[in-house]
C-alpha cells in the first residue's frame, strides 16, 4: 500500500531527526562557561550594596551570552572555532574595559562614552593605575582555549583521515547527510540557541520590571540599576538600542504635556526667585571681575587637615579666614566628570545620566554664566593648558558664550608637570593674560596638576606621608599640597598686578579622586568612617568665595552644590537670575530651598541625607538623620526623594530636547 511507510523509511526519518537535534558542540559549551565565569568575576569586583548575583541573574547572563554568540552555530566547525575565539577576545575586552572604567567612574561604558574614546590616549597613566594584578585571571582562558583549539583541530584531522571511524562514529545508520542538509542542521540548532537565549534573557527581565523594578526603562535610573536587572551584556545591548533609537529612530519631540511640566517647574522656580527679595549682598559687587578656579579632583576632606604635623592646605586655610567657606558643598557630576562639573557650575543644570553634555549636545542652547555676563558687557574667557579638543571644549565653549579659549598652544610649557603645565605656571601665565583684558571680565580656570594618577615628580613633593608614601592616596595628598601652594602664589600675584581688590575669586573642586578605599582615608583622618561619612566625603568638594573687601568671611554649613554657583555669582553682581533657566539655588539667599541632588539620586536637604540603593527602589535606600547621623525611617525622605527625581528628569528633558531654545523662541514670538 503506497500510503504506508516502510520500516526502513521510518528508520531513515528517525535517524534524520535524531541527527538534526543532537547537539555535540563541546567548544560552544566551553565558551558559554568561560564567559559566564568572566561575568561573575566582574560582578565580584564591583562591591555594590544590595546587588548580589542571584540565580535569576545567572540565567540572564547565560541567555545574553547565547544571544551574543548564537550565530557561531551557523558556521562549519573550523569557522565556528575561529569565531568563538574572536568573540571570546572581544567580550573579554568589553568586560575588562567595563571593570577598569567602573573603578574610576563607578559606572559602565556606554555608547556616548565611546564617542569620547579619543580621550583615552590622554588617560594612559590613569588607566594603568586602575589595572590590578589579579585581573590576569580574566585572560587565563586564552591560553587554555588555544590549547583546546589545537587539540580539537588535531582530532578533527585524525577523524577525517580515518573515514571508517568517522562514518561509524558520526552516523549510526545508513543515512549520510548532504552538504545542504548539514547546513540545515546548523541553522536549526543556531535558531534554537537564539530562541532559548532570548527566553532566558527576557524572562527574568520581564519578571523584574513587572514586579519590583517597574518603570526601569522609562524612569531616570542610574546605569547600575539597569545592570542589576539586565546583567552586563544585556545592559550594553539595551544601551545600543537606546542610542540608536535616540539618534537614528523617529525623532519625536517631547510631548506637549511633558514640555509643559518642564516649563511649569522653571516658572515656579523663577517666581520663587523674584519673591525672595534682595539682601545686602545683592549687587554689592556690581561691575567687579570674577575669577573662578575649578580644581581637578580637589576634595573637601583635606581642608584644615594636617598629617605628621604638616598642614596639607596652608594657603587655603589662611585664605579661609577672610573668605566665605562652604563646608557642605557637593559635586554633582556624572560620567562626564570634569566637563560635568563645568556644565553644572556654569549652566546650573544636572549632567546627563550617560555620557557628557559637552560631547552629546554641544549645539543645544543653554543659559550659561559666560553668556549671561557677556550680555552685561563682560569679557568672558576660559583658561585650560590642555588640548582644546578634549571634552569637545573648542566647540562647546563657543556655544557657552566665551570670547576666548586659551588652551595648550597659548601657554609656554615652562613647568612640565603631570598632564601638561604645572598649576603654578598656569596661574601665572593666565593672570598675565587677564591684566590685558577689557574689564570687567569673567575668567574660568581649569587646573590639571592634581589629575589622576597624581604622580608628581619628587622635586615638587614636599610632604612626609609616612606609611602612605608611595601609595596612590599619598601621591594624591602631595598633589593637593602642590595645588594649594600654586593658589597661594596666585593670590600674591593678583595683589601685585592690582586685580585682588577688584575681583571676586572662587575656588571649588570638580569631582572626587576616584579612590574609594576606606582604609587610607581613615588612616589620614585618624578615625573610623561610617557609610554616611564615606558618602559625604566622596561627594564633597571645597567652595571658597573671596570678596574684594574680605567681608562676610566665615564658615557656612548649609548644603550647597555646583548647580548653585551661577545663581550665586549673579546675586553678587546684582543680576536678576529669574529670566534664566537655572536649576540651582542662590547660596547667599537663605530663603531658597537647600535641597542638593546628586546624579546618582542621592540628596540632602540639611535634615536628611538619602543614599539610594543600587537597585533603584526607594524603600531599599537608606535615610540618615543629619543631627544624629543615625539611620532613620526612610519615609522621612519620601517628599524630597520625589522632588529630587523630578529635578533630574526636568534637567534631562530640558537638555535632551533642547527646550531652552524652544522656550526662548516662544518668548520672542510672544513679544
Amino acid at each position: 500500500m503506497p500510503y504506508l511507510t516502510s520500516r526502513s523509511e521510518r528508520g531513515s526519518w528517525l535517524d534524520r531527526l535524531k541527527w538534526l537535534v543532537s547537539f555535540t558542540r563541546i567548544d560552544y559549551i566551553i565558551f558559554l562557561i568561560l564567559m559566564l565565569v568572566k561575568l561573575m568575576i566582574l560582578h565580584s569586583h564591583l562591591h555594590l550594596q544590595n546587588i548580589d548575583m542571584n540565580p535569576l541573574d545567572v540565567v540572564t547572563a547565560i541567555g545574553s551570552i547565547m544571544l551574543a554568540s548564537f550565530w557561531t552555530i551557523f558556521l562549519p566547525y573550523r569557522g565556528r572555532l575561529i569565531a568563538l575565539i574572536v568573540l571570546d577576545v572581544l567580550l573579554t575586552f568589553l568586560i575588562f574595559s567595563d571593570l577598569v572604567y567602573f573603578r574610576y567612574f563607578q559606572d559602565f561604558i556606554t555608547i556616548p562614552v565611546l564617542l569620547q574614546a579619543g580621550q583615552v590616549d590622554s588617560l594612559g597613566d590613569s588607566i594603568w593605575e586602575l589595572i590590578y594584578m589579579e585581573d590576569i585571571w580574566m585572560f587565563a582562558d586564552w591560553i587554555v582555549l588555544l590549547l583546546v583549539g589545537v587539540f580539537l583541530i588535531g582530532r578533527r584531522i585524525r577523524r577525517r583521515s580515518n573515514r571508517s571511524y568517522s562514518s561509524s562514529r558520526r552516523y549510526s545508520s545508513a543515512y549520510t547527510p548532504s552538504l545542504p542538509t548539514r547546513f540545515s542542521k546548523r541553522l536549526v540548532q543556531g535558531m534554537i540557541v537564539f530562541v532559548l537565549g532570548l527566553v532566558l534573557t527576557i524572562g527574568p527581565i520581564k519578571f523584574a520590571t513587572s514586579t519590583w523594578a517597574t518603570g526601569l526603562f522609562v524612569g531616570n535610573w542610574w546605569n547600575m540599576s539597569l545592570y542589576n536587572v539586565t546583567g552586563l551584556l544585556a545592559f550594553h545591548g539595551y544601551d545600543a538600542y537606546r542610542y540608536a533609537d535616540d539618534h537614528f529612530g523617529p525623532q519625536d519631540q517631547l510631548s506637549t504635556d511633558k514640555t509643559d511640566e518642564v516649563k511649569q517647574w522653571f516658572d515656579a522656580k523663577q517666581a520663587t526667585r523674584s519673591k525672595a527679595g534682595d539682601d545686602d549682598l545683592f549687587g554689592a559687587y556690581k561691575g567687579k571681575n570674577v575669577i573662578v578656579v575649578q580644581g581637578e579632583a580637589f576634595m573637601n576632606f583635606v581642608i584644615g587637615q594636617s598629617y605628621n604635623g604638616q598642614e596639607i592646605t596652608p594657603n587655603i586655610n589662611r585664605l579661609m579666614k577672610k573668605s566665605m567657606y562652604f563646608s557642605q558643598y557637593y559635586h554633582q557630576t556624572g560620567q562626564g566628570r570634569t566637563s560635568d562639573a563645568d556644565m553644572a557650575s556654569n549652566a546650573s543644570l544636572h549632567p546627563l545620566p550617560t555620557g557628557s553634555v559637552f560631547i552629546r549636545y554641544p549645539d543645544h542652547e543653554f543659559d550659561t554664566l559666560p553668556k549671561i555676563l557677556k550680555s552685561k558687557d563682560y569679557s568672558t574667557n576660559v583658561f585650560h593648558a590642555y588640548e582644546s579638543s578634549f571634552w569637545n571644549r573648542s566647540i562647546m565653549y563657543q556655544n557657552m558664550g566665551y570670547d576666548t579659549f586659551y588652551s595648550k598652544p597659548d601657554f609656554t610649557i615652562d613647568e612640565p608637570l603631570g598632564w601638561s603645565l604645572g598649576d603654578k605656571s598656569f596661574f601665572r601665565q593666565s593672570l598675565d593674560k587677564m591684566v590685558e583684558l577689557k574689564q570687567p571680565f569673567y575668567s574660568f580656570l581649569i587646573t590639571l596638576s592634581s589629575h589622576h594618577p597624581y604622580s608628581l615628580p619628587a622635586s615638587v613633593q614636599e610632604l612626609d606621608m609616612g606609611d602612605l608614601t608611595g601609595t596612590t592616596f599619598g601621591d594624591y595628598i602631595q598633589s593637593l599640597h602642590y595645588v594649594d601652594a600654586a593658589l597661594g602664589e596666585m593670590e600674591q600675584e593678583m595683589k601685585d598686578n592690582g586685580l585682588w581688590d577688584d575681583t571676586i575669586l572662587m575656588f571649588y573642586g570638580d569631582h572626587d579622586n576616584s579612590l574609594k578605599e576606606k582604609e587610607p582615608m581613615e588612616e589620614f583622618l585618624g578615625r573610623s568612617l561610617t557609610a554616611l561619612d564615606m558618602e559625604q566625603l566622596m561627594n564633597q568638594v571645597p567652595m571658597l568665595v573671596h570678596l574684594p573687601d574680605d567681608s562676610h568671611a566665615g564658615t557656612y554649613n548649609e548644603p550647597t552644590g555646583q548647580l548653585d554657583m551661577t545663581p550665586s555669582i549673579l546675586h553678587l553682581l546684582g543680576i536678576n537670575a529669574s529670566p534664566y533657566y537655572l536649576m540651582g539655588n542662590d547660596m547667599f539667599n537663605q530663603k531658597e530651598d537647600k535641597l542638593v541632588v546628586l546624579r546618582t539620586g542621592a540628596f540632602t536637604d540639611g535634615n536628611v541625607f538619602y543614599i539610594p540603593s543600587a537597585d533603584g527602589i526607594f524603600e531599599h535606600g537608606t535615610a540618615y538623620d543629619m543631627k544624629t547621623r543615625k539611620v532613620t525611617d526612610v519615609e522621612q525622605a519620601r517628599s524630597s526623594y520625589d522632588e529630587a527625581q523630578k529635578r533630574l528628569n526636568v534637567s534631562d528633558e530640558l537638555i535632551t530636547y533642547d527646550l531652552i531654545r524652544q522656550f526662548h523662541e516662544a518668548s520672542t514670538t510672544a513679544k
